[in-house]
């Protein structure tokens, strides 16, 4: 079931030609081609557009992930999916990406996806059904299609409205207009695609109250992750998708209609399948542990200080923290010729206090700081040289609060350092561990079994779907997050 990392579903699509070839005299029998993804789709004009994608999507979210038990445990999901499917002539390729970000999303043609990130927040097979249903939905109901047109008619107005009308008031309202026009749409194509994922996944046999259930869990989830960064409505003004209270209030209306049913959760199946999944991020990536990060790759290490919460991105590594305290660590390349107070006054901090530039020594490593400010933030600046790299720390807070600035600067520049051979090779990737509670237990000692990760209580509570209320119960599983 698996090619490159995805995995091929429909109805009888894994099946192959086993017949041998007939042959009369000269003439060859015919000659059957195991039937693939590529070939249901090659008729169809959607599919090319989700062709071209995905190798953009792979290289985007980490690659694919590849493991066979969760493979075939989503392979499952879908085939109770496409059994039910009101579009059954359609093929689907479903990819896990190696992401530790909750996501998941459909392309024109068939191409489905979802993160272990999203995967590893999920409790039951019902609720990852919801979630697949509702992209299978999009697929269907030529969701992406109708994006693509309506985004290339807008950024066709818009370049109109810019261009023609920028200097009119009502140029700039008729703009703003239209985006929140198109945002409208996409929200509503969102509600379509819960309505017809419920009845689709509730119509297979699954607990159709499990999309409500994941979509609080995803909302607990973002404000798990924003607990200290302060929310911007302007944000969510033109977002895509609609408020959860929302969709959770519309989702349990769709579910409605299969009340005493008693569709099945799947759970344990599902929790064996995602059992030793990778957790977190790859050894490429870096880890976090708590307050640390590390990169054995690079062989470097800091520490932020209690109460912060570190996210380690693509571009860069960022912490937050009480007060409004913001870190970004990253790193670049400098010529060794290059001096580094040279490098910190070239023009490449704004507000810079040219002044404030001090030599320092980093343990054994040579560095940089000075201080710059903007707005109402003030910043310190560190950069640390490691051979032809250099590390830099740009820490920001209130400039209302700057005394608190420098010791706070000092203490995460201070604590970077090399990793030395025997800690490389000691860091290992966090996991999903599933364990059963035994009598007597209770969320805090299970969650006691966590390692490399903060608020293991919280984590523990919002893995398992107890955020409501509920208790451990012996002889039930668990999700803990283990090496």
């Amino acid at each position: 079931m698996t090619l490159g990392g995805c995995t091929t579903l429909g109805q009888g699509l894994e099946e192959t030609a086993t017949s041998p070839d007939l042959r009369t005299g000269y003439l060859p029998g015919e000659s059957r081609q195991p039937i693939s993804f590529e070939g249901v789709q090659q008729n169809d004009p959607q599919s090319s557009i989700g062709r071209t994608q995905h190798p953009r999507i792979l290289a985007a979210y980490g690659g694919a992930y590849s493991d066979e038990r969760l493979e075939r445990a989503l392979a499952g999901i879908v085939g109770k999916l496409s059994a039910v499917s009101q579009d059954p002539g359609r093929a689907y390729r479903i990819t896990i990406l190696n992401s530790p970000n909750v996501n998941a999303f459909a392309l024109p043609g068939g191409y489905l996806y979802v993160t272990r990130g999203l995967l590893a927040l999920a409790n039951d097979s019902a609720e990852v059904a919801a979630v697949i249903a509702h992209e299978m939905a999009h697929v269907a109901a030529n969701h992406g299609i109708e994006r693509q047109q309506r985004e290339e008619a807008a950024e066709l107005a818009g370049r109109v409205v810019t261009e023609v009308l920028a200097s009119e008031p009502a140029g700039k309202a008729a703009l703003a207009r239209g985006r929140l026009n198109l945002a409208s749409f996409s929200r509503n194509q969102e509600l379509q695609a819960d309505g017809l994922g419920i009845r689709q996944i509730g119509s297979a046999g699954y607990d159709a109250t499990a999309a409500a259930r994941f979509l609080e869990a995803m909302e607990s989830f973002t404000r798990f992750r924003n607990a200290f960064q302060a929310p911007n409505a302007e944000l969510d003004f033109l977002a895509s998708h609609p408020a959860a209270p929302q969709r959770v209030q519309l989702a349990r209306q769709h579910a409605a209609q299969f009340a005493g049913q008693n569709g099945t959760t799947d759970r344990d199946r599902y929790l064996d399948g995602i059992n030793g999944m990778l957790f977190g991020d790859t050894a490429t990536e870096g880890y976090v542990r708590e307050r640390a990060f590390y990169h054995p790759a690079l062989g470097i290490t800091f520490t932020v200080p209690e109460g912060f919460i570190i996210d380690n991105t693509a571009e860069a590594v960022l912490a937050t923290g009480p007060g409004d305290v913001a870190l970004r660590f990253d790193g670049v390349a400098l010529p060794p010729r290059v001096s580094l107070v040279d490098y910190v006054g070239s023009g490449w901090i704004g507000g810079l206090d040219p002044a404030s530039i001090r030599q320092k020594r980093i343990g054994n490593l040579e560095a940089v700081s000075a201080r710059a400010s903007g707005g109402a933030y003030v910043f310190d600046v560190t950069v640390v040289r490691v051979g032809p790299q250099v590390y830099r720390f740009l820490t920001a807070l209130p400039a209302s609060s700057s005394e608190r600035l420098q010791p706070i600067a000092d203490g995460i520049s201070q604590s970077f350092r090399l990793l030395d051979a025997a800690e490389r090779e000691a860091l290992k990737p966090l996991r999903i561990r599933i364990v059963t509670a035994r009598a007597g237990d209770t969320e805090s000692s299970i969650a006691a079994k966590m390692q490399g990760v903060d608020r293991r209580v919280e984590l523990f509570r919002l893995l398992n779907g107890l955020e409501g209320g509920g208790a451990v119960r012996p002889g039930e599983r668990y999700k803990i997050i283990a090496e």
